[in-house]
């Protein structure tokens, strides 16, 4: 649409159903690929991804003629039909329901970039579990405690 602008960047963070480790670490790069040009397609840019062997974070450059909602739930299915069509695990991959989306502002650009490259080094201090709800709390986002250990179970 002409004369539209906009600057809204999200990270996006969702988790293998189960939080099994099922994303190999020699096939990560490849997913990483998959998934920048899943995201390429709808016309949006990656600003950085990383792939843990149960979760992935997203940072993109969103457009406002996206649906949120859509576009996660495209990205995932075609993903895991990528992940399956490679058999890259025993048994039949899939990611979990839901995700967290979060919103930054320009000034953050170049820190949420580090800290998604740099995942490996925070997992070694801290959980998945513990990073997630920090993210909850730090964007002051409501969660109802038992619903969110049942998504880490």
């Amino acid at each position: 649409m002409a004369d539209t602008y906009s600057q809204i960047y999200l990270q996006f963070v969702f988790t293998v159903k189960n939080r099994h480790s099922l994303i190999p670490r020699e096939n990560k790069e490849e997913l990483h690929k998959y998934i920048s040009g899943l995201v390429r397609n709808r016309k949006a840019k990656m600003l950085a991804i990383h792939c843990m062997p149960d979760h992935v974070h997203l940072f993109v450059g969103f457009r406002p003629v996206l649906s949120i909602f859509d576009f996660i739930k495209e990205l995932k299915v075609e993903s895991n039909e990528f992940v399956n069509a490679k058999k890259w695990t025993k048994q039949k991959f899939a990611w979990q329901e839901g995700y967290g989306v979060f919103s930054y502002s320009h000034s953050h650009i170049n820190s949420v970039i580090q800290y998604i490259l740099n995942q490996e080094e925070h997992h070694q201090k801290r959980t998945f579990r513990e990073e997630y709800h920090d993210f909850l709390k730090k964007f002051e986002i409501q969660f109802d405690e038992k619903h969110m250990f049942e998504f880490f179970e």
